[in-house]
């Protein structure tokens, strides 16, 4: 029943509404209303201000919700560790992941799925400020993030690549038929980037600025798949990670060149949360990630696609 109750709790800090909550944990809400008040009686404070509609939770009921989400992330994983011994892993691996990781998150839930067949996956879009927040309220098993330019707090890491930069522009761009181009030369192209709020960019941002450029993009957008789009037309290029050399296969449309002066690489990781014991869905996916060689498997597909 304690459980029971913390769970409402959470979904109504999630939902701010008491009938969206109540719905979201498929109870009545005289039922959900119920259960806040005997969790208040059991821990003896008051946890939500109460009105017509839903005002919020007093201070001790936001510390209890931290408490609470930790609780119930740890009973979740009782659960599955003791059920492993009867069988197979189960459950829903929640992944969170950077945008520009995505082209190598395949081939870690690949290997993952095929390991534990009976856990479900489901891969979030997130920056890396968002998984930060989800790993601290316990609503992902782990992140695929930079692991150097703005660490996570309170995590457990594994390197898994090293990220460099390639220069993607149209067949019909002056430098479609050269292998390599520097810095200075692609930061006075007519650019699409990622805007400010992408950790992607604020690499981009640093990296220029070392060596004395500042970026200027024509265009921003938060969505690689926008990048794309805009590079795709003719109009613009764009410095992408050099992971996405395998979405780009195929596309005789494009050029990629590598980008030098200087070659500049950022370390790609998986982090969990740093406790013990870990969550059973993040341990199995932190060991299967990390008995992947993604280097050399993103490098190959990279060198083919250019």
């Amino acid at each position: 029943m304690f459980i029971r109750q913390m769970t409402y709790l959470v979904a109504l800090a999630k939902e701010e509404h008491f009938g969206r909550a109540a719905e979201a944990c498929n109870v009545t809400q005289p039922t959900l209303s119920s259960g806040l008040k005997a969790l208040e009686r059991e821990l003896d404070m008051r946890l939500v201000h109460r009105g017509p509609r839903f005002i919020g939770l007093t201070p001790e009921g936001e510390r209890v919700v931290a408490w609470a989400g930790q609780i119930l992330s740890d009973y979740e994983s009782l659960k599955r560790d003791v059920e492993g011994f009867r069988g197979c892993l189960k459950g829903t691996l929640q992944i969170g992941v950077i945008p520009a990781a995505t082209p190598a998150v395949a081939q870690l839930t690949g290997p993952f799925a095929e390991k534990h067949p009976q856990v479900a996956i489901a891969v979030h879009s997130m920056t890396s400020v968002e998984i930060q927040r989800a790993l601290d309220k316990f609503e992902l098993d782990a992140g695929i993030t930079y692991l150097e330019n703005e660490p996570l707090l309170n995590v457990r890491k594994a390197a898994l690549y090293r990220e460099r930069y390639l220069y993607v522009t149209q067949r019909s761009s002056r430098w479609a038929n050269e292998a390599r181009i520097s810095w200075r030369e692609a930061v006075a192209s007519q650019l699409c980037l990622l805007n400010e709020s992408m950790q992607n960019r604020r690499v981009l941002n640093n990296l220029a600025g070392s060596i004395g450029l500042e970026l200027a993009p024509m265009v921003t957008t938060n969505s690689f798949l926008s990048v794309c789009s805009h590079v795709c037309s003719g109009k613009w290029s764009s410095i992408i990670p050099h992971t996405f050399a395998y979405i780009f296969a195929g596309c005789e449309e494009l050029a990629m060149l590598d980008l030098v002066d200087p070659v500049h690489v950022q370390t790609i990781g998986m982090v969990v949360t740093d406790r013990d014991p870990l969550p059973p869905l993040a341990r199995a996916f932190m060991t299967s990630a990390t008995r992947q060689n993604l280097e050399l498997n993103l490098a190959s597909a990279s060198l083919v696609s250019v």
